[in-house]
C-alpha cells in the first residue's frame, strides 16, 4: 500500500516563501507521477502544479513563475517550493501520486499554509 506524508506548511508573512516535502512510501517511486493539490475554506480542491514520471511539469497560471515542483528519487520525496506567496495561497496542501498526472490515487493528509501579516 502506497503512503503519502505531507509536511513543512505554517504561517507565513505575504513574500515569504515554504518548502512542503512529500514522502512516498511502499512502492515504486520511479514508476509514478505526483501533483500537488490545494484547497481553501469553502473553496474546491484545486490543481497547484504536477510533476510527471519522466519530469515534465505543469503549474495553474496562479502560481507560475512562483512556485517549483521537482522530485529526489532517491528519497522518494516530491517538493514543492513556494516563492513570493500571496493571502490567496492560503489553503491546506494536498500530494497526490498514481501512474499519471490525470490519475492520481493515493493521498496524504495534506499540510496547512496560512500567509498573513
Amino acid at each position: 500500500q502506497v503512503q503519502v506524508v505531507e509536511s513543512g506548511g505554517g504561517l507565513v508573512q505575504p513574500g515569504g516563501s515554504l518548502r512542503l516535502s512529500c514522502v512516498v512510501s511502499g512502492g515504486d517511486f520511479a514508476r509514478y507521477a505526483e501533483g500537488w493539490y490545494r484547497q481553501a475554506p469553502d473553496n474546491q480542491r484545486e490543481r497547484v502544479a504536477t510533476i510527471a514520471r519522466l519530469g515534465i511539469t505543469n503549474y495553474t497560471d496562479s502560481v507560475k513563475g512562483r512556485f517549483t515542483i521537482s522530485r529526489d528519487s532517491a528519497a522518494s520525496t516530491v517538493y514543492l517550493q513556494m516563492n513570493n506567496l500571496k493571502p490567496e495561497d492560503t489553503a491546506v496542501y494536498y500530494c497526490g501520486v498514481g501512474l499519471t498526472t490525470r490519475t492520481l490515487r493515493w493521498w496524504g493528509q495534506g499540510t496547512p499554509v496560512i500567509v498573513s501579516s
